[in-house]
């Protein structure tokens, strides 16, 4: 049986591109059926993210890179020839270890993000819940979550912050050992106060307040950490809560100076804060800096940390493919012993035919009152000889014919030469 991937990702389409490829989850299980169907995919698995649509399929015809090209632009309503430029397509080993390197983060746009074995093992569970993911890609998708199991577990591919957000948790995490009794201000509700949230979410955070000049913004984000939400005007009354602050916004002018800052201190009666300004132009003073219990970062001083988690990274990125590589061989290994596993399916199905045949034979002259011990040597006589005949034929004619290679593999097959050597 092949296996096949074919899609595209951040590095191949541009995002104009993707958008129009991507796969929801209301129309998944659908794809999935259409795409068994009229591609002669006897399994199918569906991963679609906003950095990648990925098609896996097994099947035990070939050359199905064409028939999944057009199946793709037929139920997305798109010319084939406007996104083949922007596909690729991998088949067998090549196909296995691109999904270990896919769902280990190794392929993703920031290195080792671990969010993408969730979507791998949710677009398994898709496939195996409506039935379109059989022996072959179980196999692989299983053996694929153990491979990035161990690659997270053996390896510091996660480990490193390389993102703004990520090092500000980080630093955090390192001032304050225990954030579950921490309160968390962020100021802005953009991309990056959001990641800054789920990272803080993620890790524990006691509390967090987002504050943002349009209050619904700040309440979308707010409302998925079990957060609330403030106007920036209400800022001065709630920065005495805070342990952490991390603020992102657009303002030309800061929104927090020192004056304020002080206050805050008093009323916290000078309990430490940590302070993450990533804004461009910067949304805190600088002086801010120089007041005691004070620890204020600015994005320049959180770009070497990042710098360095990416060396980390990538570092950690190369044992991860070694990983990646010895395990896509032992798949493989696995896939190669099928051919071996029906081979001898039908050989022992045959023998036993044979040797079926030939006790039904001996029943019948047992009944008709021959005695049993001439049956007995009959039926041993005539079982040996039919099921060693063919072999037999086969091995004279390959002698006569000098295939050194057949006579050979035959007699480690049977092991006959250590027979022999034991005898002497």
């Amino acid at each position: 049986m092949t296996i096949l991937t074919l899609g595209l990702n951040h590095k191949s389409a541009p995002v104009e591109i993707r958008e129009r490829l991507t796969f929801g989850p209301d129309v998944i299980v659908g794809a999935l059926r259409t795409l068994t169907e009229q591609t002669a995919s006897d399994e199918a698995v569906i991963l679609s993210t906003c950095n990648r649509t990925e098609l896996y399929c097994a099947s035990n015809e070939r050359d199905r890179d064409a028939a999944l090209c057009h199946w793709l632009g037929r139920f997305h309503g798109i010319e084939p020839q406007l996104f083949m430029p922007h596909l690729y397509v991998h088949h067998d080993r090549e196909s296995v270890r691109h999904l270990l390197r896919v769902a280990s983060g190794l392929d993703s746009m920031v290195l080792g993000e671990p969010q993408i074995l969730g979507q791998v093992k949710a677009a398994f569970q898709t496939a195996c819940d409506s039935g379109s993911a059989g022996r072959m890609l179980g196999r692989l998708f299983q053996h694929t979550f153990s491979v990035a199991k161990q690659i997270r577990t053996d390896t510091a591919i996660g480990s490193s912050p390389v993102s703004v957000a990520f090092a500000a948790v980080s630093l955090a995490r390192q001032i304050f050992s225990d954030l579950s009794k921490q309160t968390a201000l962020l100021i802005g509700a953009g991309e990056t106060i959001e990641l800054a949230a789920r990272h803080l979410h993620q890790h524990g955070i006691g509390r967090i307040i987002v504050a943002n000049r349009t209050v619904e913004r700040a309440h979308r984000v707010a409302a998925q950490f079990d957060g609330y939400a403030i106007a920036l005007t209400e800022l001065a009354n709630h920065l005495p809560e805070a342990d952490v602050v991390v603020s992102s916004t657009a303002s030309p002018l800061p929104v927090l100076g020192k004056g304020v800052v002080e206050r805050s201190l008093k009323k916290r009666k000078h309990r430490p804060v940590f302070m993450v300004d990533i804004a461009v132009p910067r949304d805190i003073e600088p002086e801010v800096g120089q007041l005691s219990d004070i620890y204020l970062y600015t994005v320049d001083d959180l770009q070497s940390v990042v710098d360095e988690g990416m060396r980390s990274r990538q570092q950690a990125s190369e044992q991860a493919m070694e990983i990646v590589d010895l395990h896509t061989e032992e798949f493989m290994a696995w896939v190669r012993s099928l051919d071996a596993v029906s081979l001898i399916q039908d050989y022992r199905s045959r023998a036993e035919r044979t040797r079926d045949a030939m006790v039904e034979r001996a029943k019948r002259q047992l009944a008709s009152g021959k005695p049993a011990d001439e049956v007995l040597c009959q039926l041993a006589h005539t079982l040996t000889n039919k099921l060693l005949h063919n072999p037999s034929v086969r091995l004279r004619r390959a002698g006569r014919e000098g295939q050194s290679d057949l006579l050979q593999a035959a007699n480690e097959l049977f092991q006959l030469q250590k027979e022999q050597d034991g005898s002497r």
